[in-house]
Formats: C-alpha cells, structure tokens, sequence
C-alpha cells in the first residue's frame, strides 16, 4: 500500500506536466528540459552534503539513471516535433503497458497473469480514449512515431532495471538529474537558438523542477523499490487521463464523455491489476 501512495504521488505530480508546459511552449525544449532536471535534483544536495558517498554508485547504476531520465525526454521532444503531438503522446504511454508485460523479462521471480495482461490492455484502452479525446488518429505516419515508441520503452525499461542493479540510496536519483540536466543543456547550446527567460519563465520552471521532474522521480523510485511492478505499472494509467482532466480545467474545455469513460475504464484496471495475484 505504501508503495502504490508513493506511486500515486509521483502520477499525481507527472499529470501537471502538460499544464506547465502550456506556459512555456516558447522555451526550446532541450532548455527547459535541462534547467527543471537540475532544479529538481536540489532537494537531494543537503543529503549529500552530509553524506557524499551517497552519490558514489557504480557506474553501471548512473549509466542507467541517465539513460531513464535523459534519453526518455530527448526521444519524447523529437517525438512531439516530428508527429502529430496527441498522436505522439498516447504512443509514449505505452510505458505502462509496457512495465506490466516485460515484468516477467526483466525481474526474477515475477510471473505475468492473464488479469495483468486483461488490466495492461484495459488501462491502454482508457488512455488511448484520454489522450486521442475520442478525435482517432489521423491516418499520418510520421516519422516521429519511432522516437515516441523508443522513449515509452526507455522509461519502462529503465524503471524495472533499477531492480536489478545494486542498491543504491535514493538520493542518488539527484546525481540522475544533475547530470541529465547538464546533458540536455549541451544539447541546447549545440541544437537550440539561444533563448532570454523572464521572472514568470523562472518561477514556473523552479515548479516544474521540483514537482514533475523532480520529487517524482524520487516518489517513482520508492514505489519501484517497495512495490509491485506489475500493479504500479497498471496504476500509471491514471496520469493521462488525470493530465487530461487538469489541461480542461486550465484551458477552460468542458469535461468530455470520452474523459469519463477513460476513467472508468483505467479506474478498473487499476482495480483489476492490484487485485490480481
């Protein structure tokens, strides 16, 4: 139980991250991107300075936090620039389905059950009608669907593999994003005009940061490390629709039929796949 409020916590925080973004569409991606990583891995630095050594894990294990939280927003910004961007997205979160079913690949021990699989398609089924907002897709088979099917994969992968590396304190997710935010600002001196931020611009951004990327992923790596894969991936598909449902508050659009029936529909799954032994 503990495990899946921990994993609550972080959806809860991870379903902002549209609304956020709506304010700050005119920072280049790859900027905003490297600024809210470094911004959320402060809170870990009064820790390590009590305790250097919880920021010297092998390098196999920061290889791996790297690869989680860098490679995941890089292939999801080339996504959303090169396909439609709700196509693009309900591609991307295919990662929960994703953590369900490679489950049984990746950890020991765990075995996939028809409910898990009936729970996995179920939430994708909810998800596909949150994001697509009962639109459909559009027949267009842009290239960027590739990178949106790559950064769904990376996060799932990368959230079962922390089970399988050595132990490592979970302030170490703060070294993960301080070196993933200094990446992506390379990436932005090299690929992205140079951009002036305002006052507003700083103060969403410190937000953003400490919210979806940052306490998230430190809430995400206690639910991974204390919980059941296989029903915290199921759990995941309420962040769609939860995002979903903050975008029409924000935006001033009415709550559609198709977002009630999402709910019910991942609602269920999450029911169903928690329930399931």
């Amino acid at each position: 139980m503990h495990a899946n409020l921990y994993a609550l916590g972080a959806i809860a925080l991870w379903a902002s991250i549209a609304s956020l973004g709506l304010a700050l569409t005119h920072v280049p991606p790859f900027l905003l991107t490297g600024i809210a990583l470094i911004i959320g891995s402060l809170p870990a630095w009064p820790f390590v300075l009590r305790d250097p050594s919880q920021w010297r894990v092998p390098l196999r294990t920061l290889a791996l936090g790297v690869y989680g939280l860098f490679a995941f927003h890089f292939l999801l910004f080339v996504a959303l620039r090169n396909a439609p961007p709700v196509q693009a997205n309900l591609v991307n979160y295919l990662w929960p389905l994703f953590i369900v079913l490679l489950s049984p690949v990746v950890l020991p021990g765990v075995v996939l059950r028809v409910p898990h699989v009936l729970a996995a398609l179920l939430g994708f089924a909810g998800a596909a009608i949150a994001i697509a907002g009962g639109r459909g897709l559009d027949g267009t088979l842009a290239w960027g669907y590739a990178p949106a099917l790559a950064s769904a994969l990376v996060w799932a992968t990368y959230s079962l593999m922390t089970r399988r590396v050595a132990a490592f304190p979970t302030t170490a997710i703060g070294l993960f994003g301080l070196v993933s935010g200094v990446l992506s600002l390379l990436c932005h001196a090299l690929l992205e005009p140079a951009t002036s931020l305002s006052t507003c611009d700083w103060a969403l951004l410190a937000v953003l940061g400490l919210g979806p990327l940052g306490a998230s992923f430190f809430l995400w790596d206690r639910a991974l490390k204390r919980g059941d894969a296989r029903q915290i991936g199921v759990l995941s598909y309420i962040t769609p629709v939860a995002s979903t449902a903050l975008l029409t508050v924000v935006s001033d659009q009415p709550f559609s039929g198709s977002i009630a029936l999402a709910t019910v529909l991942i609602v269920g799954a999450a029911i169903l796949g928690m329930r399931a032994r």
